[in-house]
């Protein structure tokens, strides 16, 4: 049978295939589908963790007792996960251990554009690149193969176009793997420095024989055409070249990617006239290429940033532009805003009326930051605002009254506590804010520790976030609705005034959750109505501007009442039904 999927549907149909019985992973875009794919079929036990780390940490232990595993995560999520990863190129491994790294080339959803290809370099872990769904299928059965013959764990690199592009995938069968034998092996897994000593020089053998390997591999393939021109490429960049040249141009096609061949690449270069590397992000192929003495050209031609796509590189290789309609009359800016009946708006309003400096977290708050609001002064990396106040607080300890961070439930799970427990060790008197809307918001309504609920949807036991601020040692815990301004706004100020640690717990669950129910939408009363435009001050994209006056969209609005309680007039009234 023959179905259409995403690439990450297809990578969790090769799990399945493969005889998959672990999945941990914590939800990050581009990857999140992979696990919510698994989890659909009941012979692979799937499970969101609480970071990256202990979600590789946890596949580790499940391919030590013998079973085929698997971690996912996306780009950024490599670097939560880097301690694991590289010790765990020394022990090995004992069933399949697959570990898949989406990367996000022009930033779709992401801080950074970093190249994990490099972190396969630098842990000595062999990585393979899908360009399709049915390549994303079958690289993930065979990384389990090459993860148990080569006793390695293996990197399955993806990108956004892959990972949310469909293509047909033939489906097979599931592939009976029994589990193996857990057998006592402190030299293999125990990583003293005396253990870890012996196993170093393992990892330079099988590198040195998965790069043999990689000479004449099905992954690592000649496309013979017109031999004016060669191209080297991988991934997304392999599809672009072959759109856009076709038969004009000749291809090296890589699947493994780490580690690269030797002979191929030079019995490739040696049979055209002009060879190119197209390659997203860093010049990875294209060093490899020089250090063989190859002239290729790459990044004298090809940008290091941003996502490529069929219309740059038939620009770069032929010079063509794609055609074009010019118009003058101005395209409106669409900037990514809060949803209407955002829980976090209400806090982020009153963040900026208090004029603070916040020190935020990656999540879908982090939209709080672009206007009107413009309320965030950071945004660095998962659970780097309770840090990063500490540190701003000790160094400026006369701005602590006018100054917080900000982060989720779902971040801090994964990274917040620990910084919450160095606040209060290292006595620093700052005020931190849980944004509490009961779900991983930004990536799609994934459950987290703090729901209740796992990835299947059973009930589990929900972290107490005021319990657990109270027993790392915060004395002083307060909880708001964001939605009452005037109650935010009075806890922030009497908070920010005590000289010790506190912590404020924004809650209301986020309203696109299908159980929360809505109040009828807001109108405006257009004769009370003074057209003085304070109510676009809270960055709803229910409110716009009609004949003159404030309007409300009742197709948008929930009823959430921000605007009423903004407005100075009392223009904005209850809807019919309320």
């Amino acid at each position: 049978m023959k179905r259409l999927m995403l690439g990450n549907e297809a990578v969790a149909r090769g799990l399945y295939e493969a005889g998959c019985r672990f999945v941990s992973s914590y939800p990050g875009t581009p990857s999140t589908e992979i696990t919510e794919f698994a989890a659909k079929y009941p012979e692979v036990y799937a499970e969101w963790a609480p970071n990256e780390k202990v979600a590789v940490e946890s596949a580790i232990g499940a391919s030590i007792a013998g079973a085929r595993a698997f971690a996912a995560m996306k780009h950024v999520g490599a670097n939560v996960a880097a301690d694991p990863i590289f010790t765990v190129a020394y022990s090995g491994v004992s069933g399949g251990l697959v570990i898949a790294v989406a990367d996000d080339p022009g930033m779709h959803s992401s801080q950074n554009e970093q190249d994990s290809r490099h972190y396969a370099e630098a842990a000595k872990i062999p990585m393979l690149e899908p360009s399709d769904s049915t390549e994303c299928r079958d690289y993930a059965k065979l990384a389990f193969e090459l993860s148990e013959e080569y006793d390695t764990p293996i990197f399955l690199r993806l990108v956004t176009r892959i990972a949310h592009s469909q293509s047909i995938v033939e489906l097979q069968d599931r592939a009976d793997i029994p589990m193996k034998e857990y057998v006592k092996n402190p030299q293999k897994y125990v990583m003293a420095p005396a253990n870890a000593k012996r196993r170093h020089p393992f990892v330079e053998d099988r590198l040195a024989r998965m790069a043999q390997w990689a000479e004449d591999c099905a992954l690592n393939r000649i496309e013979w055409g017109d031999r004016k021109i060669g191209i080297i490429a991988s991934g997304a960049c392999y599809q672009y070249a072959r759109e856009v040249m076709g038969d004009r141009a000749s291809y090296l096609k890589l699947g493994l990617v780490f580690p690269l061949p030797t002979e191929l690449i030079k019995t490739f270069a040696a049979g055209v006239d002009k060879l190119y590397v197209i390659e997203e992000l860093d010049d990875v192929l294209e060093t490899h290429c020089r250090k063989l003495g190859i002239e290729v050209t790459g990044k004298s031609l090809f940008p290091l940033v941003d996502e490529f796509s069929q219309e740059l590189v038939r620009e770069k290789l032929l010079g063509e532009l794609p055609d074009a309609i010019e118009f003058d009359a101005p395209v409106p800016v669409r900037p990514p805003v809060l949803c209407p009946g955002c829980p976090h708006r209400g806090f982020f309003y009153t963040a900026a009326k208090l004029k603070l400096t916040v020190l935020g977290d990656i999540g879908c708050y982090t939209l709080g930051s672009g206007a009107p609001l413009s309320a965030m002064d950071t945004t660095i990396c998962m659970g780097a605002s309770i840090s990063s106040l500490h540190g701003f607080n000790k160094m400026k300890p006369e701005t602590k009254n006018r100054t917080i961070a900000v982060i989720g439930d779902s971040t801090f799970a994964h990274s917040g506590i620990t910084g919450l427990v160095n606040i209060v060790y290292n006595q620093s008197a700052s005020t931190v804010v849980i944004l509490d809307n009961s779900i991983t918001g930004m990536t799609g309504h994934q459950q987290n520790p703090t729901t209740g609920q796992t990835l299947q949807g059973d009930p589990t036991y929900a972290i107490n976030l005021e319990e657990l601020c109270h027993a790392v040692g915060i004395k002083r815990v307060r909880v708001e609705d964001p939605y009452n301004l005037k109650a935010m706004e009075t806890i922030l100020k009497e908070e920010l005034a005590v000289d010790e640690p506190s912590v404020i717990i924004a809650r209301r669950p986020c309203a696109l959750l299908k159980t929360v129910k809505h109040h009828p939408p807001r109108v405006v009363n257009r004769d009370a109505c003074k057209a003085c435009k304070v109510c676009f001050k809270i960055g709803c994209p229910a409110i716009t501007w009609k004949d003159g006056k404030s309007h409300v969209d009742e197709t948008l609005c929930v009823g959430c009442g921000l605007c009423a309680q903004v407005c100075p007039f009392g223009a904005i009234e209850e809807g019919k039904g309320a």
